[in-house]
């Protein structure tokens, strides 16, 4: 698992955040990254806020954006010794929603790619929304992650399968 202290962008992840999202009122990607990681500090006191724990710390997650209710983006470390591009990301939203949006930061690229955000993907919510490949977004996943080319819709299916509990988990850890 990653150190604690390691609060560093991938260097894929810091070219995909500072391309523009835009969010076309509300025909783009709900997404606002942040210029880096939260600090340890800040992710624990986000973290038990949204669960309302306050035993639990925010070392499972490296958050790295919201969307436009501040809904969180993150990476949720629960595969030990695998560096922060191996980790899912997951969107824990505002309102309770949860979801494993991408199984790896390659499949993440492809997911913004493919014009889904952690929002879009988590949820159903606008079920007139359609996705807008987004060419940009493309070709930086050509470029830092070739090899897991795939649709925004596997993307999601491979994560909500590999990770089928996830919300169930973090339901649990609510009071």
């Amino acid at each position: 698992m990653p150190s604690n202290d390691d609060r560093q962008l991938p260097a894929g992840l810091a070219a995909a955040l500072a391309l523009p999202f835009e969010y076309n009122d509300g025909e783009g990607i709900d997404f606002e990254p942040f210029p880096g990681l939260l600090t340890a500090e800040d992710t624990t006191d986000w973290f038990r806020a949204w669960t309302g724990n306050p035993e639990l710390t925010g070392e499972a997650f490296r958050v790295f954006g919201q969307d436009g209710s501040g809904g969180y983006a993150a990476f949720w470390l629960v595969r030990p010794d695998r560096p922060l591009v191996d980790q899912p990301v997951v969107f824990l939203g505002s309102e309770g929603e949860t979801g494993v949006v991408a199984r790896s930061l390659g499949d993440f690229l492809w997911l913004l790619a493919g014009g889904f955000g952690p929002w879009e993907a988590a949820t159903d919510y606008e079920p007139d929304w359609t996705p807008q490949p987004n060419e940009a977004f493309a070709a930086l996943a050509k470029r830092f992650a070739p090899e897991r080319e795939q649709s925004a819709a596997v993307v999601i299916e491979q994560a909500a399968q590999e990770f089928p509990d996830f919300d169930d988990s973090m339901m649990k850890l609510c009071r």
